[in-house]
């Protein structure tokens, strides 16, 4: 599942696909635990839909609460002109840890 199809869905459709996660997450983790399938890759995927989920969710809870903008306007995010300066091989705050530079 993508951010886009996440933003483009109601609160509604939003917590019964997070419902329908849950589920499938406990049930993924059960027929491991006994042994039913030896497939562990879509745990994390699961787990990782999610976290979009409760992430969207927070988002328009705060869009409500301090922007005073309703849902909708969660959709069409604002085009970011942000670009990450590529640095060298262990560049930034954790790549100067142990290097001895203060």
């Amino acid at each position: 599942m993508t951010t886009e199809e996440i933003n483009e869905m109601s609160e509604d459709e939003l917590h019964r696909t997070l419902d329908e996660s849950r589920q499938e997450l406990f049930n993924l983790r059960f027929q491991i635990a006994t042994r039913k399938i030896k497939n562990h890759q879509r745990i994390p995927a699961v787990k990782r839909d999610i976290a979009r989920i409760m992430t969207a969710l927070r988002e328009r809870e705060l869009m409500v609460q301090f922007g005073g903008a309703d849902a909708e306007a969660l959709a069409a995010p604002a085009p970011s002109s942000y670009k990450p300066e590529k640095s060298g091989r262990r560049g930034g705050l954790l790549g100067r840890i142990g290097r001895g530079k203060k």
